[in-house]
């Protein structure tokens, strides 16, 4: 059943524009390939894409409707979701809201923000769970190395008690240990709000992280840092 019963696909030309990427996926016994669009930038995500692309293939799908299919997906809700430009006084960056919460999804989401950046990447984080902070910790201390800037909120709990060692501060003294420059706890919006007001400048991305509560942060940003103006 299919085109190619052992096919081998692979993704060649792997390039950022803008918030899309652009790639070819190289289909075995083909002298030609598919170049492809998808309105979302990162290998991660071309990858996901070649593979959908590629089971289209087996299945006979036309060539224009896979292309046309990828380059028309609007995406995922809270997967690198364009909330467009925050602006304060002067300076303007980008707002992208992200539910990436384990350090493998952190690391790819801050990878695709570093490859469309003009500036820094302000990334902002708040860990989801103690038992996983827990567990993951050397992970989590060594995911946010594509950002120049780390805030780290309050580990949204989701019904589980402290751990010892799993906290806020933990996790903000663990990336410093591990090398970071530039890693600060916030408790609030407000600080939050204070602190890329104080640091960020037009062309940086600010990126917010999480599976908790963050997305409301996130939300509410852009009409707190115009009132800094």
């Amino acid at each position: 059943y299919g085109r190619h019963a052992d096919a081998d696909y692979r993704v060649e030309n792997y390039r950022a524009e803008g918030l899309s990427c652009r790639f070819d996926l190289v289909r075995p016994g083909d002298d030609d390939v598919l170049s492809l669009t998808v309105k979302m930038p990162g290998l991660h995500n071309a990858l996901n894409a070649a593979g959908a692309a590629a089971l289209c293939c087996e299945l006979n799908i036309n060539d224009r409707a896979i292309i046309q299919g990828l380059a028309e997906f609007g995406g995922v809700g809270r997967r690198f979701a364009d909330l467009g430009l925050v602006r304060w006084r002067e300076h303007s960056a980008r707002l992208i809201d992200d539910y990436g919460h384990h350090p493998v999804e952190i690391s790819a989401v801050l990878s695709a923000a570093r490859q469309i950046s003009s500036g820094r990447v302000i990334a902002v984080h708040q860990p989801h769970r103690y038992t996983r902070l827990n567990a993951l910790f050397k992970d989590f201390c060594s995911c946010f190395n594509d950002a120049d800037i780390v805030a780290i909120g309050d580990v949204y709990s989701a019904g589980e008690k402290t751990i010892p060692g799993a906290s806020r501060d933990d996790l903000v003294t663990g990336l410093v240990s591990h090398g970071h420059r530039h890693a600060v706890a916030v408790s609030n919006l407000q600080d939050l709000s204070q602190l890329i007001a104080k640091n960020a400048k037009s062309g940086d991305i600010v990126i917010c992280l999480g599976a908790g509560t963050i997305s409301s942060w996130a939300n509410s940003l852009p009409k707190l840092l115009y009132s800094e103006c």
